[in-house]
């Protein structure tokens, strides 16, 4: 990713019509243009879902290699077969190809449920499949290019070395020459040709012919570009970008060897876990055990669970929610989560319900859904969405909540059109309520429960503009007598607290920080783009203000100064109060919820002592206190890992982020 420069977001969605093969591809174009909308569905094609759990254990595969490239396969006869494969550019250290990895993961629900899937990232490539597509090359039904959509000004080139003519002859000899290179040095280069950059990489899986013939293909299609300045190709078995502005870097195996690329041995290496396959193989003849051999008493216990659901009330008829939703229609769709779509129906009361489409079989996963059920259904307050039911005897399992009419607070907060603004009471509303329903999911209810994935996008508005905290897939659950779990990474980057970004480390005050950085969303009106480099995110700019002594220059403008400004600035001192870098400097939800109901002098809100936490620096200082590289590009601007980037400039003093990762974990 270009360096010095403000980005864009967009995102490339292809499914093919041709076999149940879903593309994602997120990349940024170096543009001042504000960021893309969701990426629009093509058409989608799927059959059978393979389980999660070999997902786990394939990044056990990964994170047991010293190589950054890894594959796995799965041919149990008595199960769909599974291939997967994990590639990073070879211009990333290991540390960085983790957490590209991981970040890929985060893209896969988009995916779901098809058989097959592909994630493309500035930095890594993640595919997995039912067939074994190691030695592919190209795919006609699959295979994209992605130009951005800024053209360059023909008027003015003086940043352009030998002005517009050349600029076009300079990027078809870089192409021409760079993927020639590329296929003569084991499938990997970069080049930089009067000022246009270029990388290019097969997957290590390829041969040298294979490889030659996805270059060749990406040859044309990266000149099918100009005059772009920036196009990338995404196929099969490579990818090639150019673009005039530096994005990779210069020293991929400056990272103390760690990397495992540092040997020539290693660059071609194709890691087969034994440890992963064994678990996969295990957890597939669990199931093929359950499916052939105890089908009988899977009919039984699904019997008992449909007589537990229907005995509660929970239990509706696949039959009935599927006529409610119009057979699924598109129409109907309200939006998708990580475990699932979401679809309004009206049930033949009359009554207007949303129904969630799980992407599991509910058959390898009942004692899961059971409790998962059991746990929500559970759980009863006036800011958290209920649970009004489920149907497990479907083809497919279906959760239903009650609707929620005025989505999500996204679209009130950060819509181009802005059709209706919330008023200052309004957003008030919409904090308090946020807050009781976090302080009753962390010690309100019978089970201390962890969101994970709190943002605006999963608080939903009611006809009175209440807060309802929605999407419950991610929670997790622990006892009194544990401070912490410890875990694999689940959420949405841009609102995750440091200490679990770093070290899975998970407790109630990773919600308190995604609370933090919705509350400055709403008293600010702007996203938190703390992925941007050289850019000023959201909880950097509040922090500026805020020891500059005019913190309320951060309120939304669309304001029109229509709100108390000494409550203004309390609730940005409690946003920063909650996005500390150090867990135990962060105040508790139920102490939130009294500096926010607390009125006149009896409300005393604690000075923050640290500035907020920016995802991206702490990444970016991780991976530099592993390295001794100096590195032109951070891995985090080549992921592409937040939905939530804009176009700004700032930076902050050096003196203002005195943060050490080992300071990131909570005691």
């Amino acid at each position: 990713m270009a360096t010095g420069k403000s980005r864009s977001e967009t995102q490339h969605l292809h499914q093919s019509n041709i076999k149940p093969m879903s593309v994602f591809s997120l990349s940024f174009p170096t543009s001042p243009a504000a960021p893309s909308a969701a990426p629009a569905e093509q058409h989608q094609q799927v059959s059978s879902l393979h389980s999660y759990n070999q997902w786990k254990d394939y990044q056990s595969n990964l994170n047991t290699s010293n190589n950054n490239f890894a594959v796995t396969n799965n041919t149990n006869p008595n199960s769909p077969p599974f291939f997967a494969l994990i590639q990073c550019h070879e211009d990333l250290s290991r540390t960085d190809c983790l957490v590209c990895y991981a970040v890929s993961r985060t893209a896969l629900p988009i995916c779901l449920p098809g058989t097959s899937g592909r994630v493309f990232l500035d930095g890594c490539f993640l595919r997995y499949d039912n067939y074994s597509f190691f030695q592919e090359a190209v795919d006609p039904a699959t295979d994209t290019k992605n130009c951005t959509s800024s053209l360059p000004n023909s008027n003015n080139w003086s940043d352009f070395k030998g002005g517009f003519p050349e600029f076009n002859q300079s990027v078809v000899d870089l192409v021409e020459n760079l993927t020639q290179s590329a296929v003569n040095n084991s499938g990997f280069g970069v080049m930089e040709l009067n000022g246009v950059y270029g990388l290019a990489q097969c997957w290590e899986s390829l041969t040298t012919e294979e490889c030659r013939i996805c270059m060749n293909k990406a040859k044309s299609e990266a000149t099918s570009c100009l005059p772009s300045r920036e196009g990338r190709s995404m196929n099969a078995g490579c990818y090639f970008r150019y673009s005039t502005e530096k994005f990779y870097d210069n020293d991929p195996q400056a990272d103390g060897g760690s990397s495992g690329l540092s040997s020539p041995g290693a660059k071609v290496a194709v890691v087969l876990a034994g440890v992963a396959f064994l678990m996969i193989s295990s957890f597939v003849g669990y199931t093929a055990y359950i499916r052939i051999s105890k089908r009988r008493e899977e009919r039984k216990n699904m019997g008992m669970l449909s007589n537990s659901f229907n005995k509660a009330g929970l239990k509706y008829k696949y039959e009935t929610l599927e006529k409610a939703t119009n057979y699924f229609e598109i129409s109907n769709k309200l939006g998708q989560g990580g475990a699932g779509s979401v679809y309004k129906g009206t049930l033949p009361n009359g009554d207007v319900v949303a129904v969630k489409r799980l992407f599991f079989n509910t058959r390898q996963w009942v004692d899961e859904f059971f409790n998962e059920v059991n746990l929500i259904s559970a759980i009863q307050h006036k800011n958290l969405v209920k649970l009004l039911g489920c149907s497990i005897e479907g083809p497919e399992s279906l959760l239903v909540y009650e609707y929620v009419p005025n989505k999500s607070l996204d679209h009130f907060l950060f819509d181009k059109d802005k059709l209706q603004i919330l008023s200052w009471k309004q957003r008030m509303g919409v904090i308090l309520g946020t807050a009781e329903g976090l302080a009753y999911l962390h010690g309100g209810c019978h089970v201390r429960i962890i969101h994970r994935d709190i943002k605006s996008s999963n608080i939903l508005l009611d006809k009175d503009f209440n807060a309802k905290i929605a999407d419950f897939g991610l929670v997790r659950t622990f006892g009194a007598d544990r401070s912490h779990l410890t875990t694999g990474i689940a959420g949405t980057l841009g609102y995750m607290a440091p200490e679990y970004i770093v070290r899975g480390q998970l407790t109630e005050k990773a919600d308190v920080f995604s609370f933090g950085v919705v509350v400055l969303e709403i008293a600010c009106g702007k996203r938190n783009n703390a992925f941007v480099e050289e850019s000023s995110s959201l909880l950097q700019t509040v922090w500026k203000l805020y020891k500059e002594g005019v913190v309320a220059e951060a309120i939304d403008p669309l304001l029109q100064g229509d709100f108390p400004e000494h409550e203004a600035l309390e609730v940005l001192q409690i946003g920063l109060l909650c996005t500390q870098a150090s867990a135990t400097l962060r105040p508790s939800m139920d102490e939130v919820v009294e500096f926010l109901t607390t009125k006149g002098e009896d409300r005393e809100i604690p000075v923050p002592h640290q500035p907020p936490f920016l995802n991206a620096r702490a990444l970016v200082s991780q991976s530099q206190g592993l390295s001794s590289s100096t590195s032109t590009s951070s891995p985090l601007t080549k992921l592409g890992i937040s939905y939530t980037t804009t176009s700004q400039s700032s930076t902050a003093p050096s003196s203002e982020w005195p943060l050490r990762i080992d300071e990131l974990s909570s005691s």
